[in-house]
C-alpha cells in the first residue's frame, strides 16, 4: 500500500530493468509468494528467476510486473483483488491474463490498480467505496477498464482511495473520502475519477491509509485527508480535504505514505519523516508522534522510501537496504521481530534497487 511513484498504504518505484524479487514479514495470507503462509523475518527471494521490474503491496497481497510486461500476483483475495478471475488465495505468484503490456501497477487494502503501456487504467477488487474508479459500487475479481483515457501515468492507492497523475501532469482520485483523502473540498465518497483542482503540474502522488501526499514538477510537497496523527505534516492534527503545502521547500524528490505517517526524501539525499511514531517508524530514535518533517539522521545518500502499517524501508544510494519501526512480523528483514526506533540494515548487500510495503510486509528488488 506503500508506493514510491505508487505505495500502499505504502508505494512503488518504477524502473526498466529486472532482477530478482524478496519479501519477508507477515504471510498468513501467502502474501510473501514463497509457497507458504509462515512468516518470515529475513528477506527470501520469491522464485528464481530476475526478470522482475516493479512491486507493491497491498493489505494482505502482493502485485508485480515483469521485464516482459506481464502481471503476477498472490496472497489474499477474497474481494477478487489478485485479478485472476477467482477469489481464492495464492500463495504463490500467478499471472493475470496472458497480456505483456502492463506497465506500473499499485495495491490498496483489497483492490489493485495498474497501468497499461498504452495509457489504459484498469482495476479490480474490493469496491465498495468506489475504489476501482468504474462508476459502480461491485467487486470485480477481474480486471476492468476505468473510463477509456489513455494518458494514465502514475497510480498509488490508499487503503480504500486511489489516486493517479495523467501525462498532461493532472491529478484524479476518486474511492472512500470520510477523510478528505480525495483532495476535492468535499467528504463524499467518489466512484468515478475526479480532479484535483485544475493544476497541471503534480509529478508524483502516494497514498497512505486516509491520507494522500503528492510531489510537484517545481518540488513542492502537498498532503491532503486524515491528519490526527499529524501525517499531514502542516503543524497541525486537524484533518484537510484540499492539498495544503507541506512548509515552502522546493526540493523534495519522492514521498510515500505509511497508515498514520509520511516519509520523504529530498533532492540533496536527506531523509525526513512525520505523523504517527508509536513504534518508531519515522526513524529519528524516539517513539513520540511529530506533526511536521524532522530529519531522519544527518547523512544525505538516501534514495527511495516506502512506508507500512507503523514501519519504513529505505535505499540508500550505495544500493545497501534500511528499515524501522514496527516489527512483530519481521517486517523490518532484520532477522527479528523487535522494534527498531532508528534504521537499521537488512542484511549486507549492495544492490538492492527497489523497495515496497505491503500492511505488515515488505517487498524488493534487487
Amino acid at each position: 500500500m506503500s508506493r514510491l511513484i505508487s505505495g500502499g498504504v505504502n508505494g512503488s518505484f518504477y524502473r526498466g530493468y529486472g532482477f530478482g524479487l524478496w519479501v519477508w514479514g507477515q504471510n498468513t495470507q501467502g502474501q510473501l509468494g514463497d509457497g507458504t503462509v509462515a512468516n518470515k523475518s529475513s528477506p527470501v527471494q520469491v522464485g528464481s528467476l530476475t526478470n522482475w521490474k516493479q512491486a507493491d503491496g497491498g493489505n494482505y497481497h502482493t502485485v508485480a510486473i515483469k521485464t516482459d510486461g506481464t502481471l503476477w500476483v498472490w496472497g489474499q483475495n477474497t474481494q477478487g483483488q489478485l485479478g485472476d478471475g477467482t477469489i481464492a488465495a495464492r500463495s504463490s505468484p500467478v499471472q493475470v491474463g496472458s497480456l505483456t503490456t502492463w506497465k506500473q501497477v499499485a495495491g490498496g487494502r483489497s483492490h489493485t490498480v495498474a497501468v497499461k503501456t498504452d495509457g489504459t487504467l484498469w482495476a479490480c477488487g474490493y469496491n465498495n467505496r468506489g475504489q476501482l474508479g468504474d462508476g459502480t459500487i461491485v467487486d470485480k475479481s477481474s480486471p476492468v477498464q476505468v473510463g477509456s483515457l489513455t494518458n494514465w501515468s502514475q497510480v498509488a492507492c490508499g487503503y480504500s482511495h486511489t489516486v493517479v497523475v495523467k501525462t498532461d501532469g493532472t491529478l484524479w482520485a476518486w474511492g472512500y473520502n470520510t477523510n478528505g483523502q480525495l483532495g476535492d473540498g468535499t467528504v463524499a465518497n467518489k466512484s468515478s475519477p475526479i480532479q484535483v483542482g485544475a493544476l497541471t503540474n503534480w509529478k508524483q502522488v502516494a497514498g497512505g491509509q486516509y491520507h494522500t501526499v503528492a510531489v510537484k514538477t517545481d518540488g513542492t510537497l502537498w498532503a491532503w485527508g486524515s491528519n490526527t496523527n499529524g501525517q499531514l505534516g502542516d503543524g497541525t492534527v486537524a484533518n484537510k480535504s484540499s492539498p495544503v503545502q507541506v512548509g515552502s521547500l522546493t526540493n523534495w524528490s519522492q514521498v510515500a505514505g505509511g497508515v498514520f505517517h509520511t516519509v520523504a526524501v529530498k533532492t540533496d539525499g536527506t531523509l525526513w519523516a512525520w505523523g504517527s511514531n508509536t513504534n518508531g517508524q519515522l526513524g529519528d530514535g524516539t517513539v513520540a508522534n511529530k506533526s511536521s518533517p524532522v530529519q531522519v539522521g544527518a547523512l544525505t545518500t538516501w534514495k527511495q522510501v516506502a512506508g507500512g502499517y507503523y514501519h519504513t524501508v529505505v535505499v540508500k544510494t550505495d544500493g545497501t537496504l534500511w528499515a524501522c519501526g514496527y516489527n512483530n512480523r519481521g517486517q523490518l528483514g532484520d532477522g527479528t521481530v523487535a522494534n527498531k526506533s532508528s534504521p537499521v540494515q537488512v542484511g549486507s548487500l549492495t544492490n538492492w534497487s527497489q523497495v515496497a510495503c505491503g500492511t505488515v510486509h515488505t517487498i524488493a528488488i534487487k
